[in-house]
């Protein structure tokens, strides 16, 4: 690879947008408009169930901007998981494609940040 000058690197990159996109969808599951609440009803999840699902993807942007980062990129991973088990299991296999695309960056993100952890501490 290149060698770079700036200490804002990819990886800065991906885990800055990981935040901003689990802050989004953070604040939209709190909020919870009527179509978030028609889509936590038809899978059969209590009506309190999307303050949850909000909570955990504030608290993983919060850790994903922390020095717990491959905690929050864990977490991420398991919501992100949930969500896509939670639409194939009712044959929504269009709306997995979103959640998979962001387990796959989130899994990526975990192992990475591991790596330069190992890497530091060498």
């Amino acid at each position: 690879m290149f060698p770079t000058k700036h200490k804002f690197s990819r990886l800065s990159a991906l885990q800055y947008l990981l935040a901003a996109f689990f802050v989004i969808g953070g604040v939209g599951n709190i909020a919870a408009p009527a179509s978030i609440l028609a889509d936590y009803q038809r899978w059969g999840y209590p009506w309190w169930f999307h303050y949850v699902t909000g909570v955990l993807e504030l608290t993983t942007s919060i850790l994903l901007l922390s020095r717990y980062r491959i905690a929050g990129a864990l977490l991420g991973s398991a919501a992100m998981a949930a969500a896509v088990g939670t639409v194939a299991f009712h044959g929504e296999y269009t709306h997995a494609i979103p959640p998979l695309a962001v387990l796959t960056l989130c899994a990526a993100a975990a192992a990475l940040f591991g790596r330069k952890t190992q890497v530091n501490t060498i």
